[in-house]
Formats: structure tokens, sequence, C-alpha cells
């Protein structure tokens, strides 16, 4: 499939595509603020510097861009240069390492999809809250297990 642009229009358009603070991003920022949560963002210490990190409870939120990150990419990908399969198909690649090396080292994993916070953000906030509160339930069992 040929595109329909240039190669120097299609640079230019793509190298304007944000890596954070991206919309789903800033949507997911403001409704975690209204439910009174403040996360850090961006850490560089993890794994993929997930999106949002909630450290106490050990809970990274990464919202994943539905192109960027493959979302259903089997069913779309034949119609793909062979730049941007592999350049994806590494992303997605990356993603699982990282999400691997999390999961490892004790932390709960999130993955928010963009179209999942463009339909219903509200969707998304109360599965974050509910790996809050899973997650501290059971620190605070662990605690008790020492006692």
């Amino acid at each position: 499939m040929t595109d329909i642009m240039s190669k120097e229009k299609r640079s230019a358009l793509m190298s304007r595509i944000r890596g954070k603070d991206t919309g789903p991003e800033r949507t997911m920022a403001k409704a975690l603020r209204k439910a009174g949560l403040r996360p850090k963002r961006h850490d560089a210490r993890l794994p993929g510097r997930p999106d949002f990190v909630f450290a106490r409870a050990k809970v990274a939120v990464f919202v994943d861009g539905d192109f960027w990150h493959g979302w259903r990419f089997p069913a779309w990908e034949h119609k793909l240069t062979p730049f941007w399969r592999e350049k994806i198909g590494k992303n997605r690649e990356r993603d699982k390492r990282n999400f691997r090396r999390l999961r490892r080292d004790g932390w709960t994993v999130i993955r928010i999809w963009e179209h999942d916070v463009e339909r219903a953000p509200e969707a998304c906030i109360a599965r974050i809250l509910s790996s809050l509160s899973s997650e501290s339930r059971t620190r605070a069992t662990r605690m008790e297990h020492y006692r």
C-alpha cells in the first residue's frame, strides 16, 4: 500500500506526535485529580516510564495510543508498509518486556488504551481505583503476617 503523502510530509507530520502529555494522558490526569489522586508522572526509574505511578501501592499505569502500541495489531498490520509494521511490532515487544519486568518486581501494571479513555474515562479511573484498593488490602494483609 503506497502512502498518499511524500516521505518528507509524512515525516513532518509524524514528528509532531508527542511521546508524553498526549491528549488521552491529559484526560486521565484530569480525571485522576478529580478523583482525589495525585500520582507521580513518567517515572524514569521504572521500566517503560509509566505514565502514572502509585509507588506506595506499586501500581503502574500506561495510557497507550491505539496506533503506536498496536491495539488489535494483527487485524490491520497487513495494511502497513514494512517500516511501520516493524516499528509497531518493536513497540509491542518493548511493552511486553517492560510489563514483565515490572510484574517481576512486584508491580501491578494497568494498560489503558486511547479508545477506552475517549469512550469512558470514568471506567478507566474505576479500574485504577479498584487496583489501588486491592493492592492496599493485599499489603495490609502481608504486614499483619509479619506482626
